[in-house]
């Protein structure tokens, strides 16, 4: 089997990215990247992106004008989808003037679950098979979403969302840190709303003005309310910031991890940083084969991992194939966004159960099959 093609694909919702200015849901991302994979067997594989689009899809077709500076394309076309690893490393070498992180390692991301897809449907199995075999069939499912700008109003979307059959809910972003007494409101206003049986995590969005002194301060503040974590709340590279964090003895949570990469990434995050939860997003880590390696790394020092997934049902699903085979699983993160450029694109959606929880795909490959038609209805690059 040989690539044939690789092909990016920008989706245009019909809505801006705006905050809730109520209780209402978030329309989500303005703009989507998806990416294809062909090859002369007729098999597709496919993943989106959560990365910057036009950027992303100027890096696939850029032309081979020398080495280390090729395009995604002209790096895998004629290659076997088969042989990850290498493919995975000689990507990697051939952007390295331009990558490492970024747009770069998130298209090689991408392009690494494309071709899994491909993979397992060559051989009529699912993902988690590849990835070694699952321990658990379904996963809990969270609610994504922004914070509202009220207490009211967020009391109000915790009633939807239990009305829904959500068992955990994460707030996150929206207004959240521009007025430190209004946020302390607003998660007090969750955990009234929700009670003491769900859990609640907190996203305040990049704090990278603040010190490690105020992501303590903000920790204790939090602790009344049992939030099960707190997540990516200092710059990314912020390693040593987390490390004072946790070394303080807060008793929350420290989750991080959805703009870190590689192995050796996470490597340092868990050593530097002393995070408790690893994020890795299947779109931005590295792929299934950086996941792997980041599974190794998080099960050696003893912290858990819970995936980062806010596009597509294609990264809820190579979430669900991931959380199927980690020793433990804590959670499946959902979007809930109301946006049918995200919607529409799936042909059969994933679905939650009464419980809260929702199934792993045993389709081959990703088990998620693409509507192409609405592809073409949002794509504004073809």
């Amino acid at each position: 089997m040989k690539i044939t093609n690789v092909e990016a694909f920008i989706l245009e919702s019909p809505f801006e990215n705006t905050a809730p200015e109520g209780s209402e849901e978030a329309r989500g991302v303005k703009h989507c990247l998806l990416l294809k994979v062909s090859t002369d067997e007729g098999i597709t594989g496919w993943s989106d992106i959560e990365t910057s689009s036009h950027v992303g899809v100027a890096a696939v077709n850029a032309p081979d004008s020398s080495a280390f500076f090729e395009g995604l394309r002209s790096i895998v076309v004629n290659e076997d989808p088969f042989d990850v690893e290498r493919l995975w490393d000689k990507v990697y070498r051939h952007t390295i003037y331009y990558g490492r992180r970024g747009v770069a390692m998130q298209l090689l991301s991408g392009f690494d679950i494309a071709c899994h897809d491909i993979i397992g449907k060559a051989i009529g199995k699912p993902i988690h098979k590849i990835l070694g075999g699952p321990r658990r069939d379904r996963v809990r499912a969270y609610a994504s979403t922004l914070f509202r700008p009220t207490p009211e109003a967020i009391k109000d979307a915790c009633a939807f969302y239990l009305e829904r059959g959500f068992t955990a809910v994460k707030f996150g972003w929206g207004v959240f840190g521009q007025d430190p007494k209004l946020d302390i409101k607003l998660v007090e206003a969750a955990r009234e709303a929700v009670g003491p049986d769900i859990e609640l995590m907190v996203d305040p969005g990049w704090m990278v003005d603040r010190s490690a002194y105020d992501a303590i301060a903000l920790c204790r503040a939090l602790e009344p309310y049992d939030i099960y974590w707190l997540e990516d709340f200092m710059h990314p590279e912020n390693y040593e910031g987390y490390g004072k964090t946790k070394a303080a003895g807060v008793k929350t949570r420290l989750a991080a991890g959805e703009q870190e990469a590689t192995g050796w990434g996470f490597r340092q995050l868990i050593q530097q940083g002393g995070i408790d939860v690893l994020q890795p997003d299947i779109t931005r880590c590295g792929g299934f084969t950086q996941v792997r390696k980041i599974m190794w790394e998080a099960e050696y020092a003893g912290v858990d991992v819970c995936p980062h997934a806010w596009l597509t049902d294609l990264n809820t699903a190579a979430s669900l194939h991931v959380n199927a085979v980690l020793p433990r699983s804590l959670f499946l993160e959902y979007n809930v966004s109301d946006n049918p450029m995200l919607r529409e694109v799936i042909q059969n959606p994933v679905q939650m159960d009464a419980s809260g929880y929702i199934s792993v795909p045993d389709g081959p490959g990703l088990g998620i099959e693409i509507d192409e038609d609405a592809v073409r209805k949002f794509c504004v690059n073809r």
